[in-house]
């Protein structure tokens, strides 16, 4: 139980890229799981704009992916 919170903290950046495809992942400097809040940090300005209009529905894969109520916000820097 102890060891979850850091094993969601590895998982979380592996269901990203494999969520999102190898384009979003080119573009990805780096995913954090702080909490409950997932920060992305990226390199292009213009898929962050696009990502943050799928951003429910980005959040729902991710929680399905996970089978439970892991991530309830993202960040894009």
């Amino acid at each position: 139980n102890r060891l979850q919170s850091g094993i969601d903290q590895v998982s979380v950046s592996d269901v990203w890229n494999s969520v999102l495809g190898n384009g979003v992942k080119s573009y990805t400097k780096s995913v954090v799981l702080k909490g409950s809040t997932l920060y992305v940090e990226l390199t292009s300005s213009v898929l962050r704009e696009e990502l943050l209009m799928g951003k429910q529905k980005i959040l729902r894969i991710i929680n399905e992916e996970f089978r439970r109520e892991l991530v309830t916000d993202i960040k894009f820097r």
